[in-house]
């Protein structure tokens, strides 16, 4: 049957449910985030809210700076009244609250301070960690340092960003030695982690010095573009806190868009490729699941491409860096007025 016959019949099907297969993940955690309390009094509960809204609005913006903006302050002010519901935790170090806020607030709050807002479709990043602690290096693991590996991917969760620690097995172990590491090799590593699927690479080296400090290097590779930072931490969770900065800063700069503040833009958007209802329901799935888009709105199908038009948050070329995650659709260049992809399975 041809496609736009399937199509036309099963258009009313519920696309929304429909998983989706993409180069990006879909952060989960977004506008939630955990906060260590003393007890479960209302005022311990008003000062925790206070900060787990300033963690979220971190998480979605992309930048620590946002904090200082005053809207924001005032935001914080009030985040209890704005709490979508929230729970006691006994955590490593203790009490814990965890708590949800609605996403359509968070992300109105953000577009109003004119801050970028960084969707929850993120790259995952490959982390490579060696730390020398009493004159011994070593890769940073769950098997050899536990303590230093929770450490550094709570600080991936803190800041929204996907990441894993490498599996260091057989293939690794021959790809990559604790020198390449120390050395911070930035070829050896990018190469290393293809097999991880990630483009985006932190890696680091770290001494525990006997005083208590910890001083190290990070560095951070996207791909093209490398960045690096010295660091220095009077404890081990404020070096990784320092590292995980480093690539967050990085990747909102390429993926946060500061959106208008006036009416929502129209982005045209053809695909063509699309030979299954499956690939459709997809595609329009993950377009709408887009929080930079309302509506995604299918204008015309003809044989295997679809045209729609997208009611966005951000302009066309905005938007553009976002669809370039979903490692189906391949950019074409761009037609007159329209964004060109084709759709690969």
């Amino acid at each position: 049957m041809p496609v736009l016959g399937i199509i036309a019949r099963l258009l009313g099907a519920s696309l929304m449910l429909l998983a989706v297969a993409a180069s990006a993940d879909v952060v989960r955690n977004l506008y939630s985030a955990s906060v260590p309390v003393t007890d479960q009094s209302s005022q311990a509960l008003a000062a925790a809210s206070r900060d787990a809204l300033g963690q979220v609005v971190i998480k979605v913006s992309g930048s620590e700076g946002a904090l200082n903006d005053p809207s924001v302050q005032k935001a914080m002010a009030g985040a209890r009244d704005h709490v979508q519901q929230y729970a006691f935790a006994e955590g490593e170090g203790g009490l814990v609250a965890r708590f949800q806020f609605e996403s359509g607030y968070v992300q109105r709050l953000v577009k109003q301070a004119g801050l970028p807002l960084w969707t929850a479709n993120r790259p995952r990043v490959i982390a490579w960690l060696v730390a020398e602690q009493n004159g011994d290096r070593q890769f940073v693991s769950m098997d050899t340092t536990p303590d230093l590996a929770r450490q550094l991917m709570a600080e991936f969760d803190q800041r929204g960003i996907p990441a894993q620690l490498p599996l260091y097995d057989l293939t690794d172990a021959t790809a990559v030695s604790v020198d390449d590491v120390w050395n911070l090799d930035g070829g050896a590593l990018q190469a290393a982690s293809q097999r991880y699927g990630a483009e985006d690479v932190l890696f680091g080296r770290v001494v525990a010095m006997s005083t208590g400090e910890w001083l190290g290097d990070w560095s951070y590779l996207d791909g093209r573009n490398r960045l690096d930072r010295h660091a220095s931490a009077p404890e081990s969770a404020s070096f990784s806190r320092q590292g995980v900065g480093l690539a967050a800063e990085s990747m909102a700069r390429r993926y946060a868009v500061v959106t208008s503040a006036g009416d929502d833009a129209l982005v045209m958007l053809n695909v063509s490729g699309i030979n299954e209802f499956s690939a459709y329901a997809e595609l329009v799935a993950w377009l709408e699941n887009l929080e930079l888009v309302d509506h995604a709105n299918v204008r015309r199908i003809a044989g295997d491409r679809v045209e729609l038009a997208l009611v966005s948050l951000a302009e066309a070329d905005d938007l553009a860096k976002l669809i370039e995650l979903n490692e189906h659709l391949v950019a074409q260049g761009g037609s007159v007025g329209a964004l060109e992809y084709l759709w690969q399975n």
